[in-house]
């Protein structure tokens, strides 16, 4: 992978940087404001968009007492206070507040009380920040908003009197201007699809005309075309991302329906292309966590599936994104065959090369830590690094680091380099079951090493069977000192619903699954040690969960063919054992 950070992409951070801070500045300006934001704004929304995901009750419910949780953060408001008037725990907090990320959670509450406090918060944020601020109309943060309006519908914009809904109504409209002036300024990724999603949404729900509408769909047919891959995913690799992507064009192919308006094409092609990407991610308990997705939100996604009635196709490599799956006997696997995302999308990417996730009709059984957008912060760069993932790391180094503190990072974001590059993956199917053999060289550079998995599932589904290997190209020459040893570490995060213990002997390990499944885990690396973890993917708080671990010590040499450079494991099915609760 390198460090790819090229002149030509500094350079363009740098001018969108200028460009984004000139237009705040002149957004801040009344005058300005009026001549660009203001317009005609509907008496009503013209569509109401289906509701395909669901908040939260307990979350609502909080928010009701006055206990605000966004992003791993609580702030509590004391009746009387205003929410606004507080300073924010984090930015990321403040992102979520003033995105309107709470508004889903406190309209699943069934209690007048909560629609009405819902009106009273948006109210007052309309009061203090409904004609500008710096952070609060930032693109993102607008987007979010929006959406967040559009999703509560008839909630914010018929329940209340006509002055207030029109208020209302004029913001959204604002907020729309603002972001069809703005989404130009954003970065080429994920948020700014997102943002053409919810402006194509709002033209439909709130522009009489079709002018912001045509802009819109144009901007959106660009930015699908720069980030679904041909086989379905996005270019961030990751499929929760993928999966919200989907939901939103879903929801807003069918707003478009019913109000007759004919969407690009390219709209439909996404659709059609994401559709079984998430077939093929999906694995029992769950989307499979990858480069910063978690498990994602499978009851939105089933109703996005069904809403757009897509045929159905599946596949076993997703050649694009970079993954390759092997199912039998209910058992399905999934390894990461590819190297981190670059540019833009390399911001929340993981140094996850070779790792793989399991599941079978029990649940997961090894997962990656994950993550979710509502864990706290802190968490963030752990989960990145190569040890929260289910694949050997050598001297506890990842195999893509993070770009260092300094003007670099500042300006383009926490990125991966130094990553490996290529990662090789291929797969070979038989009679007696399929076989997945993959290599990186993310520690090459710095080791002198690059590692092999090897992955076999029988026909059954009863046998999954793996081997690492740490080996010297043989192009390298030999090491500079051949007496030099590194020390490695296997892992296999467990999910937090498997009980684990060792034998005896520590040479082996018996995992029970929630519905009584269970496996025997073993190997020829010595002993298994069972270490805490903690895993992220289902959303905040963490949970703790448990890793089995298995160490060494590599030669600088070698073909990783033979100890102690390979190391054997398996997972073998042993048949119902209890529950493991």
């Amino acid at each position: 992978m390198g460090e790819q950070i090229t002149t030509g992409e500094m350079a363009g951070a740098v001018v969108r940087l200028v460009r984004r801070e000139a237009s705040d500045f002149a957004n801040a300006v009344p005058l300005y404001r009026m001549a660009v934001l203001s317009g005609q704004s509907p008496d009503r929304l013209l569509i109401e968009p289906k509701r395909l995901s669901s908040g939260n009750k307990a979350a609502g419910a909080a928010i009701l007492a006055g206990r605000f949780t966004l992003a791993g953060d609580t702030l509590q408001v004391a009746p009387g206070d205003s929410i606004w008037a507080r300073p924010a725990p984090s930015r990321r907090f403040a992102a979520g507040l003033h995105g309107f990320d709470w508004l889903k959670d406190l309209s699943s509450v069934e209690d007048p009380e909560a629609g009405l406090m819902a009106r009273t918060l948006t109210d007052d944020w309309l009061e203090q920040f409904g004609q500008w601020n710096w952070f609060a109309w930032s693109p993102s943060v607008t987007a979010r908003r929006l959406d967040a309006w559009l999703w509560a519908g008839n909630l914010l914009f018929e329940s209340d009197e006509p002055s207030l809904i029109t208020a209302r109504l004029s913001a959204a409209s604002r907020m729309a201007r603002r972001l069809r002036r703005a989404l130009p300024l954003m970065a080429r990724d994920r948020e700014r699809l997102q943002g053409a999603i919810t402006l194509c949404l709002a033209a439909i729900c709130l522009e009489p005309g079709d002018s912001i509408l045509r802009e819109a769909d144009t901007l959106l047919a660009a930015a699908l075309k720069t980030q679904i891959l041909p086989d379905g995913g996005h270019v961030s690799r990751n499929p929760e991302t993928a999966s919200e992507i989907f939901i939103a064009l879903a929801r807003l192919d069918q707003a478009a329906d019913r109000r007759g308006v004919t969407l690009d094409d390219e709209v439909r092609r996404a659709l059609d292309r994401i559709a079984p990407f998430l077939s093929f991610c999906r694995l029992e308990g769950g989307l499979a966590a990858f480069h910063g997705g978690g498990e994602g939100d499978l009851r939105a996604l089933d109703a996005a599936k069904a809403l757009v009635k897509l045929d159905k196709r599946g596949f076993n490599v997703a050649p694009h994104s970079g993954y390759h799956k092997a199912s039998a006997g209910g058992i399905e696997i999934i390894l990461d065959g590819a190297s981190p995302p670059r540019g833009v999308n390399a911001a929340e990417s993981h140094a996850s090369a070779l790792a793989f996730e399991m599941a079978s009709p029990g649940g997961k059984l090894v997962v990656n830590c994950g993550w979710s957008n509502a864990q706290p912060g802190s968490w963030r760069e752990p989960v990145r690094a190569t040890a929260a993932h289910s694949v050997l790391t050598l001297e506890e180094t990842s195999s893509a680091r993070l770009l260092q503190p300094g003007w670099k990072r500042a300006l383009l974001g926490p990125r991966l380099v130094h990553g490996p590059d290529p990662v090789k993956a291929r797969r070979n199917e038989e009679d007696l079951g399929i076989w997945l053999e993959a290599t990186h060289d993310g520690y090459r550079k710095r080791f002198g090493l690059s590692l092999r998995r090897r992955i076999f599932l029988a026909a059954d589904g009863g046998d999954l069977r793996g081997e690492d290997g740490l080996f010297r190209p043989v192009g390298d020459g030999p090491p500079d000192n051949p007496e030099e040893r590194y020390t490695f570490a296997i892992r296999f995060h467990l999910h937090p619903d498997v009980r684990a213990s060792l034998s005896r002997d520590a040479l082996s390990a018996l995992l029970v699954q929630p519905n009584g499944e269970g496996w025997r885990f073993r190997t020829d690396g010595g002993t298994v040690r069972l270490e805490r973890s903690v895993y992220l993917a289902a959303g905040a708080p963490p949970e703790r969960t448990t890793q089995l671990v298995v160490s060494g010590d590599a030669e600088p040499y070698g073909g990783g063919d033979r100890p102690p450079n390979r190391v054997r494991w398996a997972f073998q099915r042993l048949g119902r054992m209890g529950s493991a609760g």
